[in-house]
């Protein structure tokens, strides 16, 4: 998450992107933890059928955040296996691939990574050719500094919590299929190592002359904020963003947060090479203040210090606001002058 903080899309996609690998392969090791005991999900009577749950929430985050993982470095093994994860879910829940498969590949340091991406395509025969691009990355740092017997960085908060809204997002945008514009729903690879594969894909989008709309990207979502709104937004006053997802939501979803501008963080997440690139909105929402969760890339970022109940929440807070900002006219999401 934020690399280096210091705290004292008619729509037909050709097959060379990248390196192409197939994607044929099932996760090892797949079984996922049950809940412990001590922990505590809240379900509630009459939910309607297209609402995300806590323990959906929490069943995606314990398998990326777990051990056979090993910390989901770029290049390892257990990256590999989150990868195909993911791929299997988008499938499972009917998100084709963007390019030939959901495996958009790239080098990094001599090794092979690579993002998951996934498209629905729009339903308005005018507004399709325009992409909303939403992302998160599912990398982390793979060991952390030894706490006991323990070295893996599991980064449940950093970042399978946002992994997972995006992946709920997918299923659900999939099944209610009212989109008008074009949703690529994006897991980036190596943003621990430099936003690298967001720097890629947003090349390759611009290479093809895309037609990028916005994009929202979603970083440690994990624990709630104390304030009196949802998440913060980087970027806040270079659009208008946040000002119409409140208007849509009628609540105050996204707010500023003065750190967020002075940690530069609007340019230290994957939402900064498509505003490079494409010169649109682009920005990531956020719910680490640097007061509410005290395990930054550290070996105890593990699942039990996650609120699930505010992760659904969340996710369902965000995503009629994220309908209305896919469905909207022409240029109403904007740059400020």
């Amino acid at each position: 998450m934020f690399k280096k903080i210091l705290i004292t899309s008619l729509l037909v996609v050709g097959c060379k992107s990248s390196t192409v690998v197939m994607d044929n392969t099932h996760p090892e090791n797949n079984q996922i933890p049950e809940p412990e005991k001590h922990d505590v999900i809240m379900e509630t009577s009459g939910k309607k059928a297209s609402e995300v749950s806590p323990s959906a929430m929490r069943t995606i985050v314990s398998y990326l955040a777990s051990d056979a993982l090993e910390g989901r470095d770029t290049g390892s093994a257990g990256i590999d296996k989150a990868a195909t994860y993911i791929s299997d879910y988008l499938k499972k829940n009917e998100v084709g691939p963007y390019y030939c498969t959901y495996r958009d590949v790239f080098e990094v340091n001599g090794k092979e990574a690579f993002n998951i991406i996934g498209l629905l395509e729009g339903t308005d025969p005018v507004l399709r050719d325009e992409y909303v691009i939403i992302g998160a990355h599912y990398d982390h740092i793979g060991k952390g500094k030894q706490v006991g017997d323990d070295v893996i960085a599991n980064g449940a908060n950093d970042n399978a919590a946002g992994t997972a809204a995006v992946m709920e997002m997918a299923k659900y945008f999939s099944k209610v299929k009212r989109n008008k514009r074009s949703i690529v729903f994006v897991l980036f690879a190596a943003e621990e190592k430099g936003l690298l594969g967001s720097k890629h894909l947003a090349k390759q989008m611009k290479e093809a002359d895309k037609d990028v709309y916005v994009m929202l990207n979603f970083e440690m979502i994990g624990v709630p904020l104390d304030k009196k709104y949802t998440a913060y937004v980087t970027g806040y006053h270079k659009t208008n963003l946040a000002e119409k997802m409140n208007g849509y939501a009628n609540a105050s979803l996204a707010g500023y947060l003065p750190e967020a501008k002075q940690y530069q963080l609007f340019t230290r997440s994957d939402n900064y090479p498509f505003y490079v690139e494409f010169n649109v909105p682009a920005q990531t929402f956020c719910t680490f203040d640097f007061t509410n969760f005290d395990y930054y890339h550290h070996v105890d970022d593990e699942i039990d210090k996650l609120d699930f109940n505010h992760m659904a929440s969340f996710v369902n807070a965000y995503i009629p606001a994220i309908e209305k900002v896919v469905n909207s006219a022409p240029n109403e999401i904007k740059l400020n002058d």
